[in-house]
């Protein structure tokens, strides 16, 4: 992997939030391609539990500062960045006060999913997008983990399309079982509609339970990963039929050559 880049975009990574799988594998798989010799970047959504000063985040000024629209609102959007200890890996954050400053990363208190998820997720995508588009840094590879990431390759597809930087990206999305209660917003479909993504391309999303979210986001991706040994059957058949190149599960001690194989046999 010597000298490709690859972007990665995550609902969460370690060691900013607790270890699970997503988080887990977000860490493990960028520094895998960075000790191979890849050029790599991490983005992940800057979550008001994330302790700033203890993993000394700080703002980028001049990438922050331009105006997202979602759903006909402009947000505000801003850019953190903080460096992976010992790994020189640098982790881009994306911020908004509406978004992003309570302090916790998917539900309340109670356990409810916010009302705004579905937001968050378009904020996030058109945020890692353009802040990438602003660094000039052309990725060889869009890798994406977790469902607050999964719009990405949905708006790649249609909303960024004809964006010359992207045209020779791949995207590859790893589907883990860690999910989500319930669904999002049943108004997501008209609000990914309103950036002129054809409705047809994201039907799964008239129900937009997490299913339903890595279904539409499995269609708009060059490769899919099933990152999770014990994911659905519905999922594992989804994917298997989906006529994409995809990679089976493969444990931790094994994933780093399965991996760059699958990247390079596979994607590119």
């Amino acid at each position: 992997m010597e000298d490709k880049r690859i972007l990665y975009v995550s609902s969460e990574v370690v060691p900013y939030l607790a270890e699970n799988e997503v988080s887990s594998m977000s860490y493990e798989v960028p520094k895998m391609i960075n000790n191979q010799g890849g050029q790599i970047r991490i983005f992940m959504p800057r979550y008001g539990n994330i302790n700033e000063r203890r993993h000394q985040l700080h703002e980028v000024i001049r990438l922050s500062g331009m105006n997202l629209v979602v759903n006909d609102l402009d947000m505000p959007l801003i850019i953190k960045v903080a460096s992976i200890p010992k790994e020189r890996i640098q982790v881009y954050f994306i911020d908004n006060d509406e978004y992003f400053k309570r302090k916790a990363t998917f539900t309340d208190e109670d356990g409810m999913l916010f009302p705004d998820n579905d937001e968050r997720a378009i904020f996030f995508a058109k945020g890692v997008v353009e802040t990438v588009k602003k660094l000039n840094w052309v990725p060889d590879i869009i890798h994406v983990h977790g469902w607050m990431a999964a719009m990405l390759p949905i708006y790649m597809k249609h909303f960024y399309k004809n964006e010359a930087l992207f045209s020779d990206t791949k995207i590859v999305t790893s589907v883990y079982s860690q999910s989500f209660e319930g669904a999002l917003d049943i108004e997501m479909i008209n609000k990914i509609k309103f950036d002129g993504v054809p409705l047809d391309s994201i039907s799964d999303l008239e129900t937009p339970d997490y299913e339903n979210i890595m279904k539409a986001t499995i269609n708009h991706s060059d490769g899919v990963i099933i990152a999770s040994d014990n994911l659905t059957s519905s999922l594992t058949k989804f994917i298997e039929s989906s006529g994409k190149p995809f990679l089976p599960f493969a444990s931790k001690d094994k994933f780093a050559e399965t991996y760059s194989n699958f990247y390079k046999n596979f994607v590119l």
